[in-house]
């Protein structure tokens, strides 16, 4: 029998979706506004009600119809993300009104779920934001990544570009915990800041210094063993020559090429590349955080310990408005968010 609908729920859906597929840089005309009727729970269904929506770099890649590892986000439809919701309404034997979800919904303020990919949330253990960012994909991403391709060991040296951002600072602080030299690049002073004295990293580095491949060689007298890379672009230049023998590279994001078009600058450099895969024996691999699925319940046993213990920290740019989302998202390829970038929708 269906729960009574919650005065809570008002008579519009706010959405945002994809007007047009950008061409390079996203700008606002890329995003509408729409409103629809609140649907209605049939059985075996959800209506719920997003409270926080999560931005994520991923999301420039669903705005393209580029082939890729995911179906790209269709012309009309809202943008996707994934979400924390409270049930509002339920015919489910597994969910009653009340209880808060995550979930993949979207930019929309009400959604509709069957309950596949949910999972309940408990506030008491953690801010439910953290299911977002720490305690969730970005989190994950960087566990799953950095401890499986990266295999950090005692003494050795990691690099993480975007090292203040939610994958980047649990990468970092990861690899302090195997014993490996955490060495962060950021964007700023203030950023790098965060990165050595909230994070704990070694070593933070400005990316928009002009000497950035100097103060990483000096930061790395022993070269690097591992680098998480999050990036591309003049990051990896820098940290290229600088990757000893079996050096590890788990491919996350290349964040500064997603809104290229057309041909990359510069000469061919893929000759050179793979001349040092093959003499320094190198382990480029991309990943998916989804390939690694049979993780996550030891991801979610240590991550939470990590944080009760205040071995791992995180820091959140919460937005308010989901009619904020677009501007905070295009912000967010342009390195403009401090910490996990979310929206608060409700």
């Amino acid at each position: 029998m269906a729960c009574p609908r919650s005065s809570s729920v008002t008579e519009q859906n706010l959405q945002v979706v994809l007007a047009s597929r950008p061409t390079g840089r996203p700008s606002p005309d890329n995003f509408e506004l729409v409103r629809t009727p609140v649907p209605t729970p049939g059985e075996g269904q959800l209506l719920l009600k997003i409270r926080y929506l999560s931005l994520d770099p991923y999301m420039r890649g669903r705005m393209s119809a580029a082939k890729s590892y995911a179906a790209p986000v269709e012309i009309g439809q809202p943008m996707e993300g994934g979400t924390v919701a409270e049930v509002i309404e339920s015919r489910h034997p597994d969910y009653a009104a009340g209880d808060i979800v995550l979930s993949h919904s979207g930019w929309q303020s009400y959604a509709l779920s069957d309950g596949a990919g949910l999972r309940k949330l408990d506030p008491e253990q953690a801010p439910v934001t953290t299911a977002l960012g720490v305690l969730g994909m970005p989190g994950f991403t960087a566990y799953a990544g950095l401890l499986t391709i990266g295999q950090p060991k005692p003494g050795e040296t990691v690099v993480v570009a975007a090292a203040s951002g939610p994958v980047g600072a649990t990468v970092g602080q990861i690899a302090r915990l195997k014993g490996a030299r955490a060495i962060g690049i950021a964007g700023g002073p203030e950023k790098c800041a965060l990165v050595r004295d909230e994070f704990g990293f070694d070593a933070a580095l400005d990316h928009r210094s002009p000497t950035l491949a100097e103060d990483l060689r000096a930061a790395c007298p022993n070269g690097i063993d591992i680098y998480f890379e999050n990036v591309g672009g003049k990051v990896w230049d820098a940290v290229f020559p600088l990757l000893n023998t079996f050096a590890r590279i788990p491919v996350c994001g290349l964040v500064a090429q997603y809104n290229s078009t057309g041909p990359f600058e510069g000469p061919d450099r893929l000759p050179v590349l793979m001349r040092d895969v093959l003499t320094k024996s190198l382990t480029i691999r991309g990943f998916i955080q989804r390939e690694f699925q049979a993780q996550r319940p030891a991801f979610y046993r240590e991550m939470a310990e990590w944080i009760a213990e205040g071995r791992v920290k995180y820091k959140e740019d919460i937005v308010d408005g989901l009619e904020h989302a677009p501007e905070a998202f295009i912000g967010l390829l342009e390195g403009r968010n401090f910490g996990k970038l979310v929206v608060r929708v409700a």
